[in-house]
């Protein structure tokens, strides 16, 4: 197994309600999953392969929750990367080198029927995890818009966040409202719906871990 490892931060965007069911292993708010996002890479490695500095994005969709399958995806390549660097983020990306159901990438790739050709794209990637706010825009595929949840009353920013000790994905995520649109072979158009922020180090073996537990 090709040793990789990479620490960034994401924005994802799907259709369910603020607070995602699926990270409370709970079926979809509307029965289907629907979402697309981005990953920047602030340094990272696969084998002796830099990745430092580098984009991925992806566009998903699946008629039911996402463990019962039948899902399609679109990965998305930054346009920088090298024909090697290129080929290491669609391993990581597709699950490859990785220890069975360790990442997002290893379990969603088992849900998939269907993978579209990768589109190497520019990716646009301003995202304030703390702020919860940004915005990602994977040039010809989509576009995403991330901000606080309002309180529907005062109209004042609500915070959230979600803590998975033993999740696949990232430790803590900010929870936000997005709106996207997406073309092409997914075309999807979320409004106002559950937005993920959050800082991501992941490896072959999973999530590596900097906070204590609860």
């Amino acid at each position: 197994m090709i040793a990789w490892e990479i620490q960034g931060s994401e924005l994802i965007n799907c259709n369910c309600a603020y607070g995602c069911p699926c990270q409370f292993n709970a079926p979809p708010s509307k029965g289907a999953c629907e979402a697309m996002g981005a990953i920047a890479i602030d340094k990272g490695h696969f084998g002796d392969v830099s990745l430092d500095g580098l984009r991925i994005a992806v566009v998903f969709q699946w008629p039911g929750a996402i463990h019962q399958g039948r899902g399609k995806c679109q990965p998305v390549v930054d346009a920088r990367a090298s024909a090697a660097q290129r080929e290491a983020l669609l391993k990581i990306m597709s699950g490859q080198e990785t220890e069975p159901f360790a990442t997002m990438f290893s379990v969603f790739a088992t849900t998939l029927e269907q993978v579209f050709e990768p589109i190497v794209t520019t990716i646009d990637y301003e995202v304030d995890v703390d702020a919860r706010r940004g915005k990602v825009r994977a040039a010809g595929v989509f576009e995403l818009e991330g901000q606080p949840i309002r309180n529907p009353v005062s109209g004042q920013e609500h915070r959230a966040r979600i803590d998975l000790p033993h999740g696949f994905e990232y430790e803590l995520a900010e929870v936000g409202s997005g709106t996207s649109r997406s073309q092409g072979a997914i075309a999807l158009e979320l409004k106002d719906s559950y937005a993920q922020f959050a800082r991501l180090h992941l490896n072959n073996r999973g999530v590596v871990r900097h906070r204590a537990a609860a």
